[in-house]
């Protein structure tokens, strides 16, 4: 589903934010990407989102080069970003009907996406009112559905269970496993080393703008000789 090959981000100045990161994530796998804050984890999927231009390598998404092929690989792929964009001026449903039209869902199937995901995360009566008077968390529930009644191929996450309650935590969760099981994909950067844990099917662990692992789950969590890169990872949420 997602593959990147060489991928580097060179910032003007010289200075190399990712160098010759490859990996690939393929249907049905939830992985993670792990490492500490500043390491290139938001960079790189910034660049699988196509919202940032990188200076080599490729990106593919379900077989569609996210440069030369941007709309075709966006039209698969959702991405949340840390710190949800919305738009303060809309009433949170109007907000949901501009994504709805523009990945064209039809008014029933919309409708019922809206109410299943709307009363999972309790928000359903807040639709109504303007997103200016939403809390953060209520912002980056909305932001979460925005993204789920798209049904994408691709879900790219960045540190999505900061700030989500644990209820909230639970039920993405397992929208994001059902999603897989679905011939979907999910790819996600966390710096808590229990959630990719307990949740991931492979872990790819960045440092310092390098890939220094990637593999499944069970195999890199006991690997002894990585014991290094994971010190300093948060080893546990409350949310987890």
């Amino acid at each position: 589903m997602l593959t990147i090959s060489h991928y580097t981000k060179t910032y003007p100045g010289g200075k190399t934010a990712v160098d010759d990161l490859s990996l690939h994530v393929p249907p049905g796998e939830i992985c993670g990407f792990i490492g500490h804050n500043g390491a290139g984890k938001t960079t790189t999927l910034r660049a699988v989102a196509g919202v940032m231009s990188f200076s080599e390598g490729s990106i593919r998404i379900g077989g569609y080069d996210v440069r030369s092929q941007p709309v075709a690989a966006k039209s698969i792929t959702a991405f949340l970003p840390d710190n949800p964009d919305v738009y303060d001026f809309m009433r949170g449903i109007e907000y949901l009907n501009l994504i709805a039209d523009l990945y064209d869902i039809p008014a029933r199937e919309r409708k019922e996406r809206i109410g299943l995901y709307g009363d999972a995360f309790g928000l359903t009566k807040d639709l109504g009112s303007a997103v200016a008077s939403y809390s953060h968390g209520m912002k980056q529930k909305l932001a979460l559905i925005s993204a789920l009644i798209r049904r994408p191929k691709l879900l790219v996450l960045d540190e999505p269970f900061v700030g989500l309650d644990p209820s909230a935590t639970h039920l993405l969760k397992g929208y994001l496993r059902e999603l897989c099981d679905g011939g979907g994909a999910v790819f996600f950067s966390t710096h808590v080393l229990e959630v990719a844990e307990k949740l991931c099917d492979a872990i790819a662990i960045i440092q310092d703008g390098c890939l220094v692992r990637h593999g499944p789950t069970e195999q890199i969590v006991q690997d002894s000789s990585l014991e290094d890169v994971f010190l300093g990872l948060t080893e546990r949420s409350g949310d987890a």
